[in-house]
């Protein structure tokens, strides 16, 4: 059974300056550092620069990988703790998720960052945020922020 949706809303991102800005003002919201964000959305759609602009908002210094090939990147954030990034594109079968300890990762305090969450199947926990981006034919982003639980709902503001 899917979560429920506690509250949506709708963005356009015309151009990455947006996508900057949205990350910034969430970076600063109470209690992101120990959220779990999914974030969907097809190639090319700005998952990885999303991800990105919200890792440097929370003051990660130095190069910020794509985990495609490695599946995660860790990071430490500048106020404490830690985020973790991950892919799961490359995964042909969910059970790959419980395979690589992920479940570790995901039951430990700290911020996750999810790209493909979907080829995880259920195995992931409901997420305090979903992001689902989608590419216009002017090249900007239309985003549907989903909050899932109360502190995505708090994130979401």
């Amino acid at each position: 059974m899917p979560p429920t949706i506690l509250g949506s809303r709708r963005l356009a991102w015309p151009a990455e300056a947006q996508c900057a800005a949205f990350a910034a003002a969430l970076a600063a919201r109470p209690g992101i550092a120990d959220a779990a964000i999914e974030l969907r959305g097809p190639l090319g759609a700005g998952k990885t620069t999303f991800a990105r602009h919200l890792l440097r908002a929370l003051g990660v210094a130095g190069r910020i990988k794509s985990p495609s090939y490695a599946l995660m990147e860790p990071y430490r954030l500048a106020a404490g703790g830690a985020a973790a990034h991950l892919d799961f594109y490359r995964f042909a079968d969910p059970h790959e998720w419980i395979d690589a300890g992920l479940r570790e990762v995901y039951a430990a305090p700290g911020l996750k960052i999810a790209e493909w969450p979907d080829k995880a199947g259920d195995l992931l926990p409901p997420p305090d945020l979903r992001l689902t981006l989608e590419v216009g034919d002017d090249g900007g982003r239309s985003v549907t922020v989903e909050a899932l639980t109360p502190l995505g709902l708090a994130l979401l503001g």
